[in-house]
């Protein structure tokens, strides 16, 4: 296919991502356009059209004439994770490729039925990981893996702010609809780059949650704090909470050198990148870059050159199965081992 050509999506869920980054994202894309905008609130729909400049608008109850469009190759569902899985397998089951936010579902057996569903139906899956081609972190990426910072034995890393009800959707604290508290909305990043920076996954975790204010975290955690061991001896830590000013970091630790970034999630933001490797300090900065054209247009494409993209629903899943493991020791106070499917790189996935 020639990469001239741009391809169409509709997007799924007109919350707080979708309004404040997606659709704004679709005017800096060189690859993606946006056709079509879904809500189950039909002014909201309208106004988000016209703002965005959308062809398309349709109610929820309309997705599958949505679906039936063939300007439309691609969904980003951007609704809450207990809502990804039906709009992600509804897209598949009509051909339409799939680009769904993290954490890519509410529960483990959500996630399995999306990868599930895309690869039965042959077209691509990709978890929505920014971090992935966000220049900052692709940096550490390449110190990690080149060798500079030499053995790696551990990882530092947290993101976490204060949960502000004036401003935040009530949904975050509807565990049928979030999956969990921080650990699900931002721990998830946590977990998903320190594995990517170290090309492997965890076996094993031990967790600690807590709920200082139980009147506010009745259904979901408060905070997290979590360790996973790799096979390679590599240690990561890491924390989450809804109870501490907004603040993100990853900090690697070799046997030639340090490196850290901060701030690490978070996309407004000037990142510093600060270290000593081999004696030489390192200190760089990068300027805010949007990530989520930049996250677009790889999906588009990988979908034109029939390549699939790094964060795919695989990985996606394979988070959805750390997560679990984290709050299935948070639960028991006991360390729980990880266990994955076999591994299936079969197209769509």
């Amino acid at each position: 296919m020639a990469m001239a050509r741009r391809i169409g999506y509709a997007v799924v869920g007109l919350g707080n991502i979708a309004q404040n980054a997606v659709l704004p994202a679709f005017a800096q894309c060189k690859r993606s356009k946006l056709v079509a905008v879904v809500s189950r609130d039909t002014i909201k729909a309208a106004q988000l059209r016209a703002k965005f400049k959308a062809s398309l608008s349709y109610h929820m109850q309309r997705y599958e004439d949505c679906l039936a469009n063939p300007d439309i190759s691609a969904v980003y569902v951007s609704t809450p994770p207990g809502q990804h899985e039906p709009f992600a397998v509804r897209a598949a089951e009509a051909g339409k490729h799939v680009l769904c936010e993290k954490p890519l579902a509410a529960t483990v057996s959500q996630s399995a039925a999306i990868v599930e569903a895309c690869r039965r139906n042959g077209v691509f899956l990709m978890t929505a990981y920014r971090k992935y081609f966000e220049p900052s972190t692709v940096y550490l990426k390449f110190l990690v893996s080149s060798g500079k910072l030499g053995r790696i034995d551990m990882m530092h890393t947290s993101f976490s702010e204060i949960f502000d009800p004036r401003i935040a959707p009530d949904w975050l604290l509807d565990a049928s609809l979030a999956g969990g508290g921080p650990m699900m909305d931002l721990g998830v990043y946590c977990v998903n780059t320190t594995r990517w920076l170290a090309g492997e996954d965890p076996i094993e975790t031990i967790a600690h949650s807590w709920r200082h204010d139980r009147g506010r975290f009745k259904n979901v955690e408060e905070g997290v704090a979590f360790r996973l061991n790799f096979p390679s001896g590599l240690i990561v830590q890491g924390s989450s909470t809804y109870s501490a000013a907004i603040s993100s970091f990853i900090f690697v630790q070799g046997s030639k050198g340090w490196i850290s970034l901060s701030p690490a999630y978070t996309f407004e933001e000037e990142r510093r990148v600060t270290g000593k490797i081999a004696g030489r300090i390192v200190d760089r900065r990068f300027k805010p870059r949007d990530e989520f054209a930049l996250e677009l247009d790889a999906f588009s494409s990988a979908i034109l050159q029939n390549k699939a993209v790094a964060p795919d629903g695989i990985q996606g899943h394979r988070d959805m199965i750390i997560l679990q493991a984290i709050y299935d020791s948070a639960r028991t106070q006991q360390p729980v081992a990880i266990k994955y499917p076999a591994k299936d790189q079969s197209h769509g996935l």
